[in-house]
């Protein structure tokens, strides 16, 4: 391969090369591209590589036109427009990949290298994690290679030889952009993470549940939140990160109660009574389009957010005002022993006990029957535990392809196809419970989360999102019951992957062997903590640098006392002094090789009383020393010597034909005496 590119003519490598680099822009985007935009974008890339190479004629704008027609309303029919964010980002891809099918002088040239520069910098619309800005950063310096080839004439250096040159002038911008990242003010709200009209939110919860909306998201590794700890970790069994309490059931969907999609109202006064001690932990929750603020149950305060307030309905959800559009930070203390609502009035009970006529009669009938009536009723706490012994025993299975359910789907679940995911085992016990006259209802959030021990924080993925039951009982209020425990005791003791048959996902060889699966013992766990510690201080010192923050850092800067202020300005004029020194010393120290050589010459002659005149040109000179005295081969020496100085030194020679000279010029020199 690279005898190959180094046996093709130099205009055609630079093509090459600049087509590598527009093809390294457009990979990221092929994540989030439709899978044709993706494919019709690295064709041409491809069809101009192989024109450049056999020297074949590039297509005219017959053939352009009506393939840009043909983009754009591809674009159309994938997004509904052709305007906004993702449209706009998927017609410049398009428009890179045709652009380079129209290279027709050195202006085509420039306007693919910036525009690829524009759609690498959309990149960080999607992605701003480490290898996403390595792999950019990579990209920038093949970009600026191809840039700079442009720009030569005939003398080129080597590709390795650019390559350096604009490594050390990426190493020379680095303070400077550093200078501007703290200093330079930025707009309070989110540049790359903003979030564009349509978008999706993306923490994968929402405010309604039905088999197989939980379970989608199990082989999701996307993270949700991080929870660094001041206080021990709790056990694993007691991470449970609410999220949204379900109390409307149809008969197939559980919903919030209440009107969708608005923040709950906030309660005058929530009963709820703490006991034990608390867990101090900082969340850092990423932009995600929703309102939700997670806490472990049950949270005991919980930091507000700045310009953003949250309110927190009775079911202890806590929702902000507006969407969170930017990765947030806030501090939480939260207990695990407690007693909500442990005197609930009548009236309030109702919601939690109703059930859709009509739907579920089975269940429902042997829920009834189970509990029996009048003197011989089972208590709320018999009756629950009669439950979770029957899933213990009974042939119950915990997968995340469960069979599918029909109109009846509680019905289903119990008593035929009796395998699910969390959501089937919580919503079927929540039915149970009503039908026996408890109320109950349904809660999704996060179970667990990936540990790492070197920071002690948590953190928690879409793998880790769950579902669990709360029942009211008198005296002790809402209590945590998890019904998932009792057919899959390994979800809550320890994850996912625990819990599933091992033929259950592909992926689980692999995240055991990387210690994803909760195991000690993992070949790659030490190298996971590392990896997530590093993510962890790439988001809190690059990402997460808000205009508080980089404000609070300035005043800091400014309280300082002026002496120590003079004392630091002092010490960077210093080392700005020494390195402009050094820089200046290694250029005179190592000059032009070939001038070098020219100053030796004139040296030599002028000890022959031949002083070159400061307005003499190398034909000049040598006109003049034919005139004097020396031998045949000296004057033909000095004569060939100047020749080739003054053809390297004013033509357009290639760095091979330079070192040649260079190497004849040594010679020579020794024969001008």
């Amino acid at each position: 391969m690279k005898a190959w590119l180094s046996g093709l003519p130099r205009e055609k490598a630079d093509i090459v090369l600049l087509l590598l680099a527009a093809a390294m822009v457009l990979a990221p985007h092929a994540l989030h591209l439709p899978p044709w935009l993706s494919v019709a974008t690295a064709a041409p890339l491809l069809w101009s590589a192989v024109i450049t190479v056999r020297g074949r004629r590039q297509p005219s704008l017959a053939v352009l036109a009506p393939l840009a027609l043909l983009g754009i309303a591809g674009v159309y029919a994938s997004y509904g427009t052709v305007l906004g964010r993702d449209p706009g980002v998927a017609l410049l891809a398009l428009l890179l990949a045709l652009k380079s099918l129209e290279m027709h002088g050195r202006r085509d040239i420039f306007v693919l290298v910036f525009l690829s520069f524009f759609l690498l910098l959309a990149n960080f619309f999607h992605t701003q994690g480490i290898l996403g800005a390595a792999w950019m950063l990579a990209t920038v310096l093949v970009l600026l290679a191809a840039l700079l080839s442009a720009q030569y004439g005939a003398v080129q250096p080597r590709l390795a030889q650019r390559l350096g040159l604009l490594g050390r002038m990426l190493a020379l911008a680095l303070p400077l952009a550093a200078v501007l990242f703290l200093a330079v003010p930025r707009p309070d709200g989110p540049l790359w993470g903003a979030q564009h009209e349509g978008a999706q939110a993306r923490t994968g919860l929402s405010d309604s549940m039905q088999p197989g909306a939980i379970a989608s998201l199990a082989l999701s590794s996307e993270p949700v939140f991080t929870a660094r700890f001041s206080t021990p970790l709790p056990p694993q069994d007691q991470l449970y990160w609410r999220g949204v309490v379900l109390g409307d059931y149809d008969g197939a969907t559980w919903t919030r109660r209440g009107a969708k999609g608005r923040a709950p109202a906030s309660d005058s006064r929530i009963d709820i009574a703490l006991e034990g001690p608390p867990s101090h932990y900082a969340v850092t929750l990423p932009a995600s389009g929703q309102r939700r603020i997670f806490a472990l149950d049950v949270p005991r305060s919980i930091e507000r957010l700045p310009g953003n307030p949250y309110v927190v309905s009775s079911a202890l959800e806590v929702l902000t005002i507006q969407p969170i559009t930017s990765t947030v930070h806030y501090r939480v203390s939260s207990q695990a022993r407690y007693r909500l609502q442990a005197k609930l009035p009548l009236a309030q009970q109702q919601p939690w006990l109703a059930l859709p006529a009509g739907s579920n009669p089975r269940s429902i009938a042997w829920a009834r029957a189970l509990r029996g009536s009048g003197a011989h009723a089972l208590a709320p706490a018999d009756a629950i535990a009669a439950v979770l012994e029957h899933f213990r025993r009974a042939p119950f299975r915990y997968t995340l392809q469960p069979p599918l359910l029909g109109k009846h789907g509680v019905d289903d679940f119990l008593f035929t196809t009796q395998a699910g995911f969390c959501e089937h085992y919580a919503g079927s016990f929540v039915v149970l419970m009503r039908a026996m006259g408890i109320p109950a209802r349904v809660v999704t959030g996060y179970q667990g989360g990936l540990r790492n021990d070197t920071d002690n924080s948590l953190s928690v993925r879409q793998s880790d999102a769950h579902a669990w039951s709360e029942v009211w009982l008198a005296g002790r209020g809402w209590v945590r019951i998890d019904p998932t425990s009792a057919v899959a005791p390994l979800r809550t003791e320890r994850n996912l992957d625990a819990a599933l048959p091992a033929a259950a996902s592909p992926l689980t060889a692999w995240r055991a062997l990387a210690g994803l699966d909760g195991g000690a013992t993992g070949a790659l766990a030490a190298w996971r903590q590392q990896w997530q510690q590093a993510e962890q201080a790439w988001s809190n010192w690059v990402l997460d640098t808000t205009p508080q923050r980089q404000r609070a850092m300035l005043d800091r800067l400014k309280n300082l006392p002026a002496t120590t202020l003079a004392l630091a300005c002092a010490v960077l004029a210093l080392l700005s002094a020494v390195v402009g020194a050094l820089v200046w010393w290694r250029q005179a120290r190592q000059g032009d090789p070939l001038d070098a050589l020219y100053l030796q010459f004139c040296r030599q002659q002028a000890r022959r009383g031949y002083s070159r005149a400061p307005h003499e040109g190398p034909h000049g000179y040598a006109a003049r020393l034919a005139a004097g005295k020396a031998t045949p081969k000296a004057h033909a020496a000095i004569a060939q010597f100047l020749a080739i100085y003054a053809t390297m030194k004013y033509g357009n020679a290639n760095p091979d034909e330079q070192s040649r000279a260079r190497r004849s010029l040594r010679h020579l020199l020794t024969q001008c005496r």
